[in-house]
């Protein structure tokens, strides 16, 4: 489902939404979004390690990671495809192969990849959903793990089996695991999205409600100024 043609049910689930306390204002989600775009970026991000993972739109994944802490930066971009040079017209046809995935840089002495899985699973809406996170539909907005060596694919699938087996969901977790080959960078006007248009309708009322979900349920993980839950 393209985000532009969604905004009409993005607006009905606000109301909804909005009944549950579930939505912060405009305003306070424009506030806390300046402390996004006011994070220096390291200028070596090569002595961070890195995790890459693809779960629905990679606007919200990607300021969802940013807060926290441990996590020094994210790129929104495109991998898990074949097709060279991706755009965002061509991965939202949904024929190449490509998801909307973030790469994330961060310091493996404050947070382990194990935990950076935590924030991974428990963020989505739905990790049992195939080709999908809530409004958004089709191979590109699918679950995937990029594990980069022995010990990430190993942890990434004892995870899911775990979760598989809790009895939680009553289908089985949909992510991927599959090995990192290529990251895209996706287009400048993605990147750090949603520190620059709280306005718009789709963030408003989709991303940064998922966002400050999880906020909201892990607090001690998330960086002084960066919880949309805290404007509650």
């Amino acid at each position: 489902m393209h985000r532009l043609s969604s905004y009409l049910s993005v607006a009905l689930l606000a109301l909804l939404l909005s009944s549950c306390g579930q939505a912060v204002t405009p305003q306070q989600s424009k506030n806390i979004a300046l402390n996004y775009a006011k994070d220096s970026i390291p200028a070596d991000l090569r002595k961070y390690s890195q995790a890459t993972f693809a779960a629905g739109c990679f606007w919200h994944e990607e300021t969802l990671f940013e807060s926290i802490k441990g996590v020094v930066h994210g790129i929104s971009g495109y991998a898990g495809g074949t097709t060279q040079n991706p755009t965002y017209e061509s991965i939202e046809t949904g024929t190449t192969g490509h998801a909307e995935t973030v790469n994330i840089y961060y310091d493996s002495s404050k947070i382990s990849y194990y935990k950076l899985l935590q924030v991974y699973f428990e963020s989505q809406e739905d990790p049992t959903q195939v080709n999908g996170q809530g409004p958004d539909n089709g191979t590109q907005y699918r679950s995937i793990i990029f594990y980069r060596n022995a010990q990430e694919m190993a942890m990434a699938k004892q995870y899911i089996d775990r979760l598989n087996k809790s009895g939680k969901y009553s289908k089985p977790i949909a992510a991927e695991v599959v090995p990192y080959t290529t990251f895209w960078r996706a287009e400048d006007y993605h990147q750090h999205y949603i520190d620059h248009n709280t306005e718009n309708p789709y963030v408003q009322n989709v991303s940064i409600r998922d966002i400050a979900r999880f906020q909201a349920t892990h607090p001690e993980m998330i960086k002084p100024g960066h919880s949309f839950a805290a404007a509650k």
